[in-house]
């Protein structure tokens, strides 16, 4: 059998080299087109330009996608009731007569691998996993799905058989900095999610460890495959809790073969703003409010009245008095363009300096010439009375400004804000001087969002030229359809940066409406920030992951239906619900759940997919110095057992956010005689995201997951959450991150929370 074991690895190896040199051939020759686009310099008319700029860009896409691709290329094979086979990877790959060497895993003809089951076999008789490093075959499984074909006698005298191998192995893998697709072990429930059509939005409802991010990142993969042409021109955007998390899955879409996503959180959504101070739960709840829609229109509108004293002008030896009636007039005309407060302006400024002009020839005694009215007119916008009138009737303004003056001013706020209570004005107080949080950003966007640009109407006419000569230019030159466009051509003409990636044209666009919007731990958006994120994908095309057990925002989601039937209507949303904790054993998964339900939270998860003994231990010490010793001791054991200098291997401390920098700086000074130097340097000199040995509290543990999580008095959390259902919340998520070891431990005085359900 091992001999028979043996000869299909090496069958396996020879197969998938071939597909490995074909990967190496297109990379070749995608390269070369490259080098040749590259030599061809600088030269030529603004349109050849962009077109050599253009194709550089999709070549130089393309090699990355393919270098991306290149670990784990191939990771399954299918064998059909018809006697051939396939093979299943990250990219669809065709031989040179432009037959199929590999079949993309987004593909339908690639849905039996993580759907077929010997009730419904969908014609596949034999599904074979095949595991690689780098580029080596280490191993093969089978799972047969006729047992009747000839194939599952093979399988068992080849010993292929088994199980799920591949799926325990991964879970089982120690944890590193970066999360790993799970493309190869994708199971049949997270596959009919990840394939689920794009007519609504989608929520995924899942436990800690059902694979929720997971799934989102795949179906973002899956859009882009599956509707290429309609997302090509606008890109996913991915939208997570932190920065830490955003590098945590970083790698994953690349590894997929897509590259068209921007990822952000809600503080650095904004281009030029980079945001991740937070407010008080209660403010950012205030905040968060939808009410501030109106509070933020209302303090626009604040800005635009008639001012008690109005100038009178002079010109030459007529005088003109401006009147309430004249502004009041004008404000109407302009309220009655429908556009925002800055471009609206526009349309004020011009009524009133018509106006002027009117009174202006019906006081002379002649009819002037047009020369003489454009000089008229232009002595009005430079006058400085007239220029300070129009600015107190019809302020123009910034977002940054306005919301500045709105939190400095509370009776301004009190006036836009009628329902705000003495208290919460002055909560929301703050001199101008003081940063932005991550609760500003949404309100920001609101603002840009009523206020407009300030383009002047000589710029919106300069543009609409460029647009013309661009569109003539393509015509003339015969451009492919498709390859260049307008806007790319208007903005290399104007200097722009445009021929760059459709990615890094949306990172710079506050305007820009993205094919498809990921949303992770969607629980904490408060509405503002759904509002903004709705303005970023007019198709509300979305894929919305959460779990209402562990929302810790004030304003956050305790209940989809009302979120969703608020935000997007009742019938413009379905959900679907992941119900197996892959990454915690058994045990965790247990004791999370008694605690969840004991404190009243909804808890969606049926099962654990493996169990591990002594996966839970409790230690309850009577001094707080003896904790500590207790501690000291768990980590370096766990150090010892888990971590590795390779970047394997992660270990999470999660403590109050009163003391958990603190047992950091007390361990590293305490265990200079317990550890090697070297490797106190290593694990201490770590970046943040990197880190394998980590203090965090558990609201910095969210959407991470660590081999061992070591949890330090809870009920010291307790203390610091805002209320008993955001503390429940928290601790859930703290006690969730763990894939192999949760350790619990408690000084007297301590609360025994968790003890309770034991």
């Amino acid at each position: 059998m091992a001999n028979n074991y043996s000869a299909q690895l090496n069958q396996e190896q020879k197969n998938i080299e071939v597909i490995y040199d074909r990967l190496d051939e297109i990379s070749n020759i995608t390269k070369s087109r490259l080098n040749k686009v590259r030599s061809n310099g600088g030269k030529g008319s603004p349109t050849y330009q962009a077109e050599r700029d253009s194709f550089a860009a999709m070549y130089e896409d393309r090699l990355i996608q393919l270098r991306a691709v290149q670990d784990r290329l191939v990771f399954g094979r299918l064998y059909s009731s018809d006697g051939t086979s396939n093979y299943i990877g990250r990219l669809g790959l065709l031989d040179e007569n432009r037959s199929h060497l590999l079949t993309d895993w987004r593909a339908d003809a690639a849905r039996p691998f993580y759907e077929a089951t010997a009730e419904d076999p969908m014609n596949i008789v034999v599904r074979r996993h095949v595991s690689l490093q780098g580029r080596q075959v280490k191993s093969i499984e089978d799972d047969v799905l006729d047992l009747h074909s000839p194939l599952a006698q093979q399988a068992v005298e080849n010993g292929t058989l088994n199980g799920e191998g591949s799926l325990l192995a991964s879970l089982a893998a120690r944890r590193t900095s970066k999360m790993s697709d799970i493309v190869s072990t994708i199971q049949s429930e997270q596959d009919k999610i990840i394939r689920s059509p794009l007519n609504k939005v989608l929520v995924v409802q899942g436990g800690p460890g059902t694979g929720k991010t997971a799934v989102a990142l795949h179906r973002a993969a899956y859009l882009l495959y599956t509707h290429r042409q309609r997302m090509t021109h606008s890109g996913v955007l991915i939208v997570g809790p932190s920065q830490t998390f955003l590098r945590y899955i970083e790698q994953v879409l690349p590894s997929l073969g897509e590259t068209g996503v921007l990822t952000r959180t809600i503080g650095t959504l904004l281009p030029g703003f980079s945001v991740s101070e937070t407010d008080t739960p209660t403010v950012a709840q205030l905040k968060g409010d939808r009410r501030m829609a109106k509070v933020i229109k209302r303090a626009i509108r604040s800005h635009i009245h008639i001012p008690h004293s109005l100038p009178e002008i002079p010109i030459g030896t007529v005088r003109l008095q401006i009147t309430a009636d004249d502004i009041h007039h004008a404000q109407e005309v302009a309220l009655q363009t429908h556009t925002p407060h800055n471009e609206a302006r526009i349309v004020f400024v011009n009524t009133m300096i018509r106006t002027l002009l009117h009174h202006y020839v019906k006081k002379l005694t002649y009819t002037p010439s047009q020369s003489d009215l454009d000089h008229i007119r232009h002595m009005l916008l430079l006058d400085d009375k007239v220029k300070k009138t129009l600015n107190l009737s019809w302020l123009p303004m910034t977002a940054e400004w306005l919301l500045k003056d709105l939190w400095a001013k509370p009776q301004r706020l009190k006036i836009c804000a009628p329902w705000l209570s003495e208290d919460e004005i002055s909560q929301l107080y703050r001199p101008q001087d003081v940063s932005w949080t991550v609760s500003d950003i949404p309100l920001l966007d609101e603002a840009m969002e009523l206020l407009g640009s300030a383009t002047t109407p000589q710029q919106t006419s300069e543009r609409a030229e460029a647009e013309q000569f661009a569109k003539q230019s393509l015509a003339t030159y015969g451009v492919a359809k498709g390859l260049v466009d307008v806007q790319q051509l208007v903005n290399t003409m104007e200097g722009l940066d445009d021929t760059s990636s459709i990615i890094d044209q949306a990172a710079l666009d506050r305007t820009w409406t993205f094919g498809h919007v990921v949303v992770d731990e969607a629980q904490e958006l408060t509405q503002m920030e759904w509002r903004m994120l709705k303005r970023r994908c007019p198709s509300r095309s979305f894929t919305i992951v959460g779990d209402i057990a562990q929302t810790s925002a004030l304003g956050g989601t305790r209940s989809w239906e009302k979120t969703m039937t608020s935000v997007f209507g009742p019938s413009g949303w379905d959900i679907k619900e992941l119900t197996v904790d892959y990454r915690n054993p058994q045990e965790v998964a247990t004791l999370a759940s008694k605690f969840a339900k004991s404190e009243g939270l909804y808890v969606s998860t049926v099962t654990a997919a493996r169990s591990l003994q002594n996966a839970v231990e409790f230690i309850s010490t009577t001094h707080t110095d003896e904790l500590f010793t207790q501690l000291t001791q768990q980590i370096i054991h766990g150090i010892e057992t888990y971590i590795s200098t390779d970047g394997s291997g992660r270990i999470a401390v999660i403590a109050s956010p009163s003391c958990y920098k603190d047992l950091e700086k007390k361990f590293y000074n305490s265990c200079s005689s317990l550890l090697d130097h070297s490797l106190i340097d290593y694990l201490q000199n770590q970046n943040k995201w990197e880190k394998q040995l980590d203090f965090i509290t558990p609201q910095e543990a969210k959407g991470l997951e660590y081999d061992e999580v070591i949890l330090i008095n809870p009920g010291q959390i307790q203390e610091k959450s805002s209320n008993h259902l955001t503390f429940a919340s928290d601790l859930y998520v703290a006690i969730t991150r763990a894939t192999q070891k949760l350790m619990i431990m408690q000084s007297a005085g301590d609360q025994q929370i968790i003890n309770l359900c034991r």
